[in-house]
């Protein structure tokens, strides 16, 4: 079984130049329910089926199958609602940070994600990180779907 521990953050775009080689992301939600939910992705040249599973926002099992990019599109189009999104990949120290830079109804939304070995595992913060919302489940990509920013 995958588990994926990850923290997410709010983040202060005046503070954070973004790189040139962002990647494009549409997902949607085949289903999803408090403690699961079943997600199609496209990233760029490739589509991915994703599992996530758990009670805890922190800590949850993930299980992600690369799919064939005509499935995907046939998915996306069962799927009520779609996000999307570019993604930035920022190296720092040890670690890679995802920012994602949300449009449509999410546009204004800056969120930055990182992956951890445990969830007592201590990390540096850059200074472009504003505040944790790790445990907010609003932020999550499936609560973005439901209830967008433009919403708040």
């Amino acid at each position: 079984m995958a588990i994926e521990i990850e923290r997410k953050f709010l983040v202060n775009k005046d503070l954070l130049p973004l790189p040139n080689d962002g990647k494009k992301l549409i997902q949607g939600y085949i289903w999803s329910y408090p403690q699961k939910s079943l997600r199609i992705r496209i990233a760029g040249e490739k589509a991915f089926l994703t599992i996530k599973a758990g009670n805890d926002i922190l800590k949850r099992s993930e299980f992600e199958y690369e799919i064939p990019m005509t499935d995907a599109h046939e998915l996306l189009d069962l799927c009520d609602a779609k996000i999307e999104k570019t993604r930035y990949l920022i190296p720092m120290d040890s670690y890679t940070w995802e920012v994602d830079v949300f449009h449509g109804d999410n546009q204004g939304l800056i969120v930055a994600e990182i992956e951890l070995a445990s969830s007592e595992e201590q990390i540096q913060l850059p200074e472009w990180i504003d505040q944790e919302v790790s445990n907010d489940p609003k932020y999550l990509n499936v609560s973005l779907i439901e209830n967008p920013f433009i919403k708040w």
